[in-house]
């Protein structure tokens, strides 16, 4: 099967200037700047695929980045910080957390970089020659989608934005923020008008492209998140609804029999269970961060998951840094409310053991005094011994004393020593040090298909065919010969079970922050489960600044007033 990579951030086309830092897009093969082809090199049939396979390129800014992670993940019910790491004003919600910030400017600028791009191919599509007319419009229908989500992002995070629905070809500073309504308004247009061209199944031949089924389950997203905007309209979550079920109906999508096997590195990423992957690859040209993010704490290229939520093992006795283990950066680790109410139930749900990695083999044999257990005073080790377990209860000295290595136990959770997520972890980068990793990023999975869909019933006030929808997703998570125990009632479809579902199958995946937004509790949770947060958290927290290089950009207003204003509060 082919596969979908980008090599090059193609800058064929016009860029947003109003928009960036000067940074020239530079052919990562060659290191050219290429913005100088001519005009009508998009008009060849290889002109405007490369543009094409260039509109996908800014999902790499987002996904599976220490930015996309710092904007969904930080500052949320289920995870706190570690002891390592910058951007931690998304978690405090302190002054740190402003319109300076340097990935909230580099996010905002790839994700327009990328919206620019997908007009280009738009417009310029009549007069591409050598080219197919249904090839054409399966290209127009994927830019469309592609659009589509870099506005959703851009929606959900700072409000009404920009709307350009065509090529901006050069400099300016005319530029305004449209309504949230107007947003959602081109998101639909461009994912409805898109769904009869894009290849009718579950994943393309060419793997990491846009299907109808993949449309389809953001428009399941989107009119969930609609529901809750100041756009939202009365048939918003029938709609969600209505999708989500196409989704699980009609491509043959599966959930998996086992959920530790849906994030299987290799092989294994393309499966029966997802729906839209963003792509990556153990190729360092193709994994290459070529985007102004890289330089600005951003991606440091590849995928860079298995970075962020490890706890520091390799400083423990038996224990050194190896490439299994992983590089641990420390970034993020679970709240108390994530492991004691979400993850509580460890004897029929399989997903606390298959989520968290609780047990390191030694892979430094001797004898070590003993740091965190003071059971005992030392401990000795031969190779693929059990040096650290994670009983992920308190367990009592005495029986920690006869173990021979040693337990951390919760009351011995710190910013260092922590129940690290092990989702993402890349035992496959060539060695300990190296950071592009080249799984790729599952962002759109049937299980949360069901789950969307189970929202969207509960709203409608269809507590039947939520719990069904929820048990579709819990049976499989249920260790052998617990399904029947992991069912829930009908009576049981609420929302507070819906937001702990959520929290349970899709931690550290890059959609809780959204999630509390969309909910409207994400000041409540924080308050109530983050302590680090809970004294700064306000309202002003459900948007993010706009960067002050936009703001800065923007021609002011006849009156002398910012011709693109800041978010309240910021």
């Amino acid at each position: 099967m082919n596969r979908i990579y980008i090599k090059k951030s193609v800058c064929i086309l016009g860029t947003l200037a109003f928009l960036l830092v000067g940074q020239s897009c530079k052919d990562v093969l060659e290191e050219k700047v290429i913005s100088a082809i001519g005009n009508d090199y998009i008009n060849t049939p290889k002109g405007f695929e490369d543009a094409t396979r260039a509109s996908y390129a800014p999902l790499r800014s987002f996904y599976a980045t220490q930015q996309g992670l710092t904007m969904t993940e930080f500052g949320t019910d289920l995870y706190a910080t570690g002891s390592d790491g910058s951007y931690k004003g998304f978690h405090f919600y302190d002054t740190q957390l402003n319109s300076f910030v340097d990935i909230l400017q580099g996010v905002w600028e790839e994700l327009y970089r990328g919206i620019n791009t997908c007009n280009a191919v738009i417009e310029r599509a009549p007069a591409a020659t050598g080219i197919s007319d249904a090839l054409k419009k399966q290209r127009v229908a994927e830019v469309k989608f592609l659009r589509a989500h870099y506005y959703f992002i851009l929606v959900q995070q700072w409000g009404g934005v920009d709307l350009r629905l065509t090529e901006t070809l050069g400099p300016t500073k005319k530029t305004s923020r449209a309504t949230e309504a107007d947003i959602y308004k081109a998101i639909l247009s461009d994912l409805e008008s898109a769904l009869p061209d894009l290849e009718n199944k579950a994943r393309s031949s060419d793997y990491g492209r846009a299907t109808k089924a993949a449309a389809e389950h953001l428009l399941a997203r989107v009119y969930l998140t609609k529901a809750t905007s100041s756009a939202k309209a009365a048939d918003d979550y029938a709609k969600a609804a209505t999708y989500a079920q196409n989704v699980i109906a009609n491509y043959g999508f599966k959930l998996l029999p086992d959920f530790a096997s849906v994030f299987a590195q290799g092989a294994g990423e393309i499966n029966d269970e997802v729906v839209f992957s963003v792509q990556y690859t153990s190729d360092p040209l193709t994994n290459a961060a070529s985007s102004p993010l890289a330089s600005s704490g951003g991606n440091t290229g590849g995928n860079n998951l298995h970075l962020f939520f490890g706890m520091q093992y390799d400083t423990q006795a038996g224990m050194v840094r190896d490439i299994f283990y992983g590089r641990p950066f420390r970034r993020l680790r679970p709240t108390t409310y994530a492991l004691e109410t979400v993850f509580k139930d460890r004897v029929n749900d399989s997903r606390y053991k298959k989520s968290f990695r609780d047990t390191w083999l030694s892979n430094n044999p001797g004898t070590f005094s003993t740091a965190f257990d003071k059971s005992k005073p030392t401990v000795t080790f031969k190779a693929g011994d059990t040096a650290i377990f994670i009983p992920g209860y308190e367990m009592p000295l005495a029986e920690r004393a006869k173990k021979p290595y040693q337990v951390l136990v919760p009351s011995a959770y710190n910013e260092t020593l922590f129940l690290p997520l092990q989702k993402f972890f890349d035992p496959l980068r060539p060695d300990k040090t190296y950071e592009p990793g080249s799984r790729d990023y599952l962002a759109f999975r049937l299980a949360e298909t069901y789950l969307i869909l189970a929202e969207a019933q509960i709203k409608l006030g269809k507590p039947t065919e939520a719990a069904a929808a929820i048990n579709a997703v819990r049976r499989r998570a249920a260790w052998p010969g617990k399904e029947t125990a992991m069912e829930i009632t009908p009576a049981s479809a609420t929302m507070d079970f819906l937001m702990e579902e959520r929290g349970r199958e899709l931690m550290g995946e890059q959609m809780r922050w959204m999630d509390l937004k969309r909910w409207g509790n994400l000041v409540e949770r924080v308050k109530l489960y983050n302590p680090q947060g809970a004294a700064n958290v306000k309202e002003t927290n459900n948007l993010r600044p706009i960067p002050q290089t936009q703001i800065d950009r923007t021609e002011k207003a006849a009156d002398g007033t910012s011709g693109f204003p800041q978010n309240p509060g910021y």
